[in-house]
């Protein structure tokens, strides 16, 4: 199951940093844009160089979505698992029927998934069926706008984010279910890890978007298992030739300063 073998790599590494492969072609170095595939020729380089220091790499679906692209990303998700690297695809997919199902094929590939679960269970159920994979439900994002749905009070009281996780909880039959909640809200981190306390967590907003570590590393680990994403702040540490070790000196360094609260 992937939280197993999740587990399995976080002691391996003694990390529980998600390294997020996001590769701008407006922000990858010049020298690389002469590759027939220049994302892909970046995601090499950063892999070599943040492996070691990587529970996951979490690629992001919005910067693959053309021909080349698709290419890019099947090769970097098989680089990875070529270094035991287990891989988050980030594409907050859901829908009905067999819609629903075709988003659920990207788990052939991929080890997770991120969804959203704003169209119920049986928009997710052809993700959650797949025992073997891990499923990260948006419960609290990130973003500032985030507050703009998942705040929104419910007629028992509970806050929308709130009743989410639990729902989450609730169709964790296969215990592949995970919630993404965002460490610039630490408080509301807190919050949903005391009312889904065996759930894992991926935390997005550490790194450039300023998250609170300390609270990523209390809050969003269950029974040691659970990742804490940076990625511009890691993959854009640097720039030019020396790119991909700024990376990894990037990634060695958030490493420590997440162990520090573990």
């Amino acid at each position: 199951m992937f939280f197993d073998r999740l587990r399995e790599r976080i002691r391996a590494v003694d990390s529980v940093v998600s390294v997020g492969l996001d590769p701008d072609l407006d922000r990858l170095p010049e020298h690389l844009l002469e590759y027939e595939l220049p994302r892909w020729a970046f995601n090499r380089r950063i892999i070599d160089a943040t492996h070691e220091h990587a529970a996951a790499f979490k690629p992001n679906v919005a910067f693959y979505e053309d021909p080349d692209g698709w290419r890019a990303l099947e090769e970097t998700i098989a680089y990875a698992h070529g270094k035991d690297v287990p891989v988050i695809l980030d594409a907050k997919r859901a829908d009905i029927g067999n819609t629903a199902r075709q988003y659920a094929q990207l788990l052939d590939r991929a080890d997770a998934i991120t969804a959203n679960p704003y169209m119920g269970q049986d928009s997710l159920q052809p993700f959650l069926s797949r025992t073997e994979s891990g499923v990260f439900l948006l419960c609290r994002t990130s973003n500032t706008g985030g507050a703009d749905l998942q705040e929104l009070e419910l007629d028992s009281g509970e806050l929308l984010y709130e009743r989410v996780a639990e729902l989450g909880a609730s169709w964790n039959e296969h215990d592949n279910v995970g919630l993404v909640v965002g460490a610039t809200t630490p408080d509301e981190l807190e919050t949903v890890r005391d009312r889904v306390p065996a759930l894992p967590f991926l935390v997005p907003g550490v790194g450039a978007q300023g998250g609170d570590a300390e609270a990523a590393v209390t809050h969003g680990l269950a029974d040691g298992v659970g990742v804490i994403n940076s990625s511009r702040g890691i993959i854009f540490a640097g720039s030019g030739e020396q790119f991909a070790n700024a990376a990894g000196q990037a990634a060695r360094q958030l490493k420590r300063q997440l162990n520090a609260f573990r």
